[in-house]
């Protein structure tokens, strides 16, 4: 199998979400194309990158047809041809490519950035409520967590789905501390939030920061993004990041005041007549 690594640019997005790595490694996902570029299929998106020294010679398109089955070919994807497509970066070629392939960009996913507090900042955490940090591999903790970040993110197309299997995979990452990944619990013991980080490359990026639904609107977002602030600092880190959609007002809000700025975007392109 190719070294989807070996696809990694300095100073580009990463070509592939970490869900899709988890599933090529798990086998979950259809991978097509070589040592000058990589489509990658799974539940019916299409991510795809092309090889610096390969680029602009047409092998981007020669892809998206052969996973298409466009190109008088058996199509290599078992099941229904995607019908979405990621655009990490949202680079001119991918842009180009769509338009001809007639897709239609149909949601944008906003990478922000922020400096590194040169303090760290008091969470000041509300009466009645406590941090912790996660336990890896403890069934409490993985339950608890599973079961905030399904209702936290219901509607989100990716995180809400997230699986033990999937958790258990980032457990095993490199990256992965669960000093990282702090838990806000109430009175009760009852989790009712959660700030997850990703230290990596010289970035701390705020990889998903929850709130229970039934507690939302209660400023613990802030809380939890204050703990978090707390615990990149000192770490010699370049820059904190995270992700939001880009319709995501009360988000988008919260994010600038704690002082971060757009750095980057991410398009998700639909084929014709896929109702997106």
């Amino acid at each position: 199998m190719v070294d989807l690594s070996r696809f990694v640019v300095p100073d580009e997005a990463p070509p592939f979400s970490d869900q899709t790595l988890v599933d090529v490694r798990a086998g979950r996902a259809t991978v097509v194309g070589d040592e000058r570029g990589v489509a990658v299929v799974r539940d019916g998106e299409l991510e795809l990158v092309v090889g610096l020294e390969e680029r602009g010679r047409g092998l981007g398109t020669a892809l998206v047809t052969q996973v298409l089955g466009t190109d008088g070919g058996a199509a290599p994807v078992v099941g229904p041809a995607p019908r979405l497509a990621w655009a990490h970066g949202d680079h001119p070629a991918a842009r180009a490519l769509a338009a001809r392939c007639g897709w239609t960009a149909v949601r944008t996913l906003l990478q922000l950035r922020a400096p590194i507090a040169s303090a760290a900042p008091d969470p000041a955490v509300p009466a009645g409520y406590s941090l912790s940090a996660f336990r890896a591999g403890e069934a409490g903790d993985e339950a608890d967590w599973l079961a905030l970040n399904a209702a936290a993110f219901a509607h989100h197309p990716e995180q809400g789905r997230m699986t033990l299997e999937d958790l258990r995979a980032r457990e095993a990452d490199d990256w992965f501390s669960g000093d990282d990944l702090i838990l806000l619990r109430d009175a009760s013991g009852a989790l009712a939030g959660s700030c997850w980080l990703k230290v990596e490359g010289g970035i701390g990026e705020f990889y998903a920061v929850a709130v229970r639904p039934d507690l939302q609107g209660q400023r613990l977002g802030g809380v939890l993004m204050r703990a978090g602030t707390a615990r990149l600092t000192g770490r010699g880190l370049t820059a904190a990041a995270l992700y939001v959609e880009g319709d995501n007002e009360p988000a988008l809000a919260l994010y600038r005041r704690s002082g971060f700025e757009q750095h980057a975007i991410d398009v998700q392109y639909a084929a014709p007549g896929s109702g997106r």
